[in-house]
């Protein structure tokens, strides 16, 4: 009679793990060094995404989106430029009369004082 010889089960062993937790040795994974400690990094976005994420969450298409990230820094690029030449045209106009002003007032001829002093005397008179 002949008897046959099985190969007896392998039992895989058991482990238990630095943090107290039981496993299978033949799942551990690579090298265990404890429990991971994830660092999350959260940034601010630049102010020309909010619109951007705003289209995407209230489900307004992919124009609009497009349409935010595009005029959005050209808008602000515009209102620039127009401030820039509206603080230079003042900044003119205040050297140019200031120029008059001097010129003007180096420039005054005794006829010139006579006519300011009868005009103090007519404005004297009428009160």
């Amino acid at each position: 009679m002949t008897v046959n010889h099985l190969p007896e089960p392998v039992r895989p062993t058991v482990v238990q793990l630095p943090d107290g937790t039981h496993a299978y040795a033949d799942n551990l994974p690579a090298t265990y060094a404890g429990p991971q400690v994830v660092h999350q990094h959260i940034h601010q976005a630049a102010p020309d995404r909010t619109v951007q994420r705003i289209a995407l969450g209230s489900g307004v298409g992919a124009g609009a989106v497009a349409a935010g990230v595009y005029f959005g820094p050209l808008l602000i690029g515009a209102l620039t430029a127009i401030a820039a030449n509206i603080a230079f045209l003042a900044f003119l106009a205040l050297v140019l009369g200031w120029g008059v002003h001097t010129v003007v007032k180096s420039v005054g001829s005794p006829e010139a004082g006579a006519a300011v002093k009868n005009v103090a005397k007519a404005r004297r008179r009428r009160r």
